[in-house]
């Protein structure tokens, strides 16, 4: 388990690769649930173009240009984040993902392309459903797994219509805490284990 403060890394996984990484702050970490922020500033490696993995790529340094808190409950195949923009509570995103693994630098997952936006207002719309399709085209989300994450949109539209947590917990105004940096990748981020 990580401690409150410590930096992490959150990687993306590809082919055994590291498809995107993320520098976060560990919130907490526990057996029932992981919150990380990513702050405005934040070193990425990602590559460029479109977000949807393929067979060769070089990543690209990049900073991360928002405050975001995100929120996980392993095995769960979705995480929340929730956004800022200079101190203002943008809305919920649910991003839908493979399960979060620990790994020695942080955390691993892999993106499910669709992705839901949670206004503060309760409305609601699905994003990026232009890249779930081209995803499934290109045989990087098979017909299986692409039902499997349009069954977990489903039940996380429940959360939503029930307005059950991490949607109504408060995490909308929580912050930060002001003595944290910004954080850095760890050593090693770059180095994936079997």
């Amino acid at each position: 388990m990580w401690s409150s403060g410590d930096a992490v890394a959150l990687r993306e996984i590809w082919k055994g690769r590291v498809w995107k990484a993320r520098a976060c702050t560990v919130v907490h970490d526990r057996a029932d649930h992981l919150a990380l922020v990513v702050p405005r500033g934040a070193p990425t490696k990602i590559p460029p173009g479109s977000g949807i993995p393929r067979d060769r790529w070089e990543l690209e340094d990049g900073v991360f240009t928002v405050d975001a808190l995100r929120l996980t409950r392993p095995g769960e195949a979705h995480s929340i984040l929730l956004f800022w923009d200079a101190d203002v509570f943008q809305g919920w995103y649910v991003n839908l993902e493979q399960p979060l693994r620990r790994s020695a630098v942080g955390f691993d997952y892999l993106d499910q392309e669709l992705d839901l936006y949670v206004r503060p207002d309760r409305t609601w719309e699905y994003l990026d459903e232009d890249e779930f399709e081209e995803a499934q085209r290109l045989g990087v989300i098979g017909a299986e797994a692409a039902a499997a994450v349009r069954a977990e949109a489903a039940r996380v539209l429940g959360l939503i219509e029930r307005w059950e947590p991490p949607f109504c917990d408060g995490w909308e105004h929580w912050r930060p805490d002001p003595a944290w940096p910004i954080p850095t990748l760890p050593p090693e981020w770059e180095i994936v284990s079997t």
